[in-house]
């Protein structure tokens, strides 16, 4: 048993890539994402590639269910049971208002309907001691009362809960008892962090995901099992490691980002190998486009993440990559507003019915339809010839929809049209990449963009000439390379407790103890669900000033009080630009994350047998690139012809199984020694 596989299930596509240890072969495969039975695309892809699964070690999986879910809000009727007089918690939100000159600004409405939001007596005071404990009797009616209003997930998040947690528990098992086949959720079992409105609201997002996902987990687990499987199914967690099926299937929120984080941790192991220490991972699927920062082969993790976007949408008190997001895909839709004025996204048209050119039933144009008229797809040969694209539907589409009401006329509106569609999605993933650079302090020069996804290598340079990065890296299979990825992705267990202490001699021994019983248990946890296995942990903490509000993290090891004083000041001096030396400083919240390895290929082998020596007949075919108002006699190479060392100067095309690379006049590529492709830009 030496086959490890890992499937990215996204928006558009289900992504595959099988690697066997023994003999080295490496497969990759993709189908189209069935949303309504998700597991359909994925046993399709296993078919593709005639995955033997009795062989198979390992099966990591990512997946975009939670998200949807949460977005498209069709998870079940979920009841939320709180203390007495915090009924309304998620109603009153947060008093701040993000969007301060928007009249018509409104928050998305609350997952859980007032007439299902329940209290009782219970009560814990703020330094962590039972005033008022819950009484069974009263639990056991609400429990009939619920079991009549056929909900099918509860949610419990009680006052001051997170000190202690002997008010929360009991109720949950007596709910659990009383309702059996109903989805519980108490907030201690996310998070035992202060907060009161983002834990309420990370409980009851659990709860209304996890119905859903544990029937697609269970569901997932038992096909697979009935096909031969006997190795490991772990899901991919937003944090950047892998999760058990029993931790995935009890906190689903874990998930929200299960998908784009595999890419960024390929990202890093690419990275690392090749000696780049900064990075920008770009990936543009289907759907979206994300981008993110990789230093030293590491990604920053928040504590917090808005589903449905900050201020908006839902707070979820759980670690997730730092990622920024935005509606650019293949699939986003291109359409004119009530002025006439062309728009592109967020509006997607995912797998179904898909781009027009997919003639699935498509009618609106997309980016992946501009980018077929520009000639920058070919029409036969996507996805290794598995799809036909119909260029003249596509080109229909466009004119109908859009060159029409704006009266562009003949091949040069088209084309003309077709570019400016291109260059509003460049606009909106370049603001992205600004975003976690430019915003944060960042020179985007000092980075190498390091694109992948099915559409992202086709949009790069053109990316990194609009924020003057000079080198593009695009790794082998870069449609696939989300799955990749998860290959390469180690277990990972998040915890964080709030704890208030002044950071003083007394305070340092008082957060090594509570470290290491968090340590403990962390350990414990991750014994239950993979055995015994060797654990590396990571210390952190939230950190400011006596009297301020936001706080700065900085990494804890064996220090002794000034160590840890000096490091706080140069990061908050570095955030800020100035510290107070002497001012007092206090701990807010302890982090420690526990990682243990996982087999996994060598990241040699994942690039496949490449050629000797180079092409001997190289097709042309015109295509426009991005400020061309014609078409360019444009070299169109085959991936897998080009060998290790190959160099070309652009415009060039090299075509692989999910993705394209688009190469303009005046730059030059190169082949290096994982497979990838480095474009230098302006070095002719």
């Amino acid at each position: 048993m030496s086959i490890y596989a890992a499937i990215d299930t996204g928006g558009t596509f289900t992504d595959l890539v099988m690697f066997d240890a023994a003999s080295g072969n490496v497969r990759y495969t993709k189908s189209l994402t069935t949303r309504q039975h998700p597991i359909d695309g994925i046993m399709d892809c296993i078919r593709k590639v005639d995955l033997d699964l009795s062989a198979a070690t390992i099966f990591k999986h990512g997946t975009t269910l939670v998200i949807n879910t949460l977005l498209e809000r069709s998870g079940p009727a979920v009841a939320l049971v709180t203390t007495r007089g915090f009924r309304d918690i998620l109603e009153f939100g947060r008093g701040n208002r993000t969007e301060p000159f928007n009249l018509f600004f409104r928050r998305d409405p609350p997952l859980v309907e007032r007439e299902l939001r329940f209290e009782i007596e219970e009560r814990i005071d703020g330094q962590g001691n039972a005033l008022v404990a819950p009484k069974r009797e009263e639990v056991l009616a609400l429990a009939e009362q619920l079991r009549k209003l056929d909900v099918a997930a509860v949610a419990i998040c009680f006052i001051n809960s997170y000190l202690n947690p002997d008010h929360e528990q009991p109720v949950a098992q007596w709910l659990r008892d009383a309702l059996p086949g109903c989805y519980v959720t108490s907030s201690i079992e996310l998070t035992r962090e202060w907060y009161e409105y983002e834990r309420t609201a990370t409980v009851v997002a659990n709860s209304y995901t996890g119905p859903e996902v544990g029937a697609y987990i269970g569901s997932l687990d038992t096909t697979l099992k009935d096909r031969g499987f006997n190795g490991q199914l772990l899901l991919m967690g937003s944090n950047g490691g892998v999760l058990s099926v029993q931790h995935a299937a009890a906190a689903p929120v874990l998930l929200v980002e299960s998908g784009p984080v595999g890419g960024c941790i390929g990202a890093g192991a690419y990275g690392t190998h090749l000696g780049f220490d900064r990075l920008i991972a770009f990936d543009m699927g289907g759907t979206t486009a994300k981008c993110a920062i990789v230093r030293d082969g590491t990604f920053d993790v928040e504590s917090i993440y808005y589903a449905g976007g900050y201020g908006r949408g839902i707070p979820i008190r759980a670690p997730v990559l730092d990622i920024v997001e935005v509606g650019a895909g293949g699939g986003s839709i291109a359409f004119l507003d009530e002025q006439k004025r062309l728009n592109v996204g967020p509006r997607s048209a995912g797998s179904n019915p898909g781009p027009v050119a997919y003639a699935r039933g498509g009618v609106e144009p997309t980016v992946t339809d501009a980018n077929l008229i520009l000639g920058r797809i070919d029409p036969n040969r996507f996805q290794g010839g598995e799809m036909r694209l119909d260029v003249a539907s596509a080109r229909n589409a466009l004119a109908e929809r859009l060159a029409k009401p704006l009266d562009y006329r003949g091949e040069e509106g088209m084309l003309t049209l077709a570019s400016g569609i291109l260059s509003i999605a460049a606009v909106k993933m370049s603001e992205a990449i600004k975003r976690i650079t430019v915003q944060r302090g960042l020179d985007p020069r000092g980075f190498i963009l390091f694109a992948y996804g099915g559409g992202g290598p086709l949009h790069a340079v053109e990316l990194a000439r609009e924020l003057s990065i000079p080198t593009v890296v695009i790794p082998p299979e870069a449609g696939n390379f989300s799955a990749i990825g998860m290959l390469l992705a180690d277990i990972r267990r998040d915890e964080g407790r709030t704890f208030l202490r002044r950071l003083d001699d007394d305070g340092v021994r008082e957060i090594n103890e509570a470290l290491a019983i968090m340590e403990a248990e962390m350990g414990e946890a991750l014994a239950r669900d993979f055995g015994k296995l060797p654990v590396a942990y990571q210390r952190a903490a939230e950190t400011r000033f006596v009297g301020q509000y936001h706080t700065v993290r900085i990494e804890l090891g064996d220090d002794d009080f000034e160590a840890l004083r000096r490091r706080f000041l140069e990061t908050y001096r570095a955030r800020y630009g100035h510290a107070i030396d002497r001012a007092p400083i206090e701990v807010v919240s302890l982090h420690c994350t526990a990682t243990a390895k996982t087999a996994r290929p060598d990241i040699k082998g994942l690039a496949g047998d490449l050629p000797a020596c180079a092409p001997e007949t190289v097709v042309v075919r015109p295509i426009v690139f991005p400020g061309q108002e014609s078409p360019c006699k444009t070299k169109v190479f085959a991936r897998r012809s080009l060998p290790f060392g190959y160099a070309a100067q652009g415009p060039a095309v090299i075509e692989e199984y999910g993705s394209t690379t688009l190469i303009g006049p005046g730059d030059r590529f190169a082949i290096g020694e994982l497979g990838e492709i480095r474009i230098d830009l302006g070095q002719g």
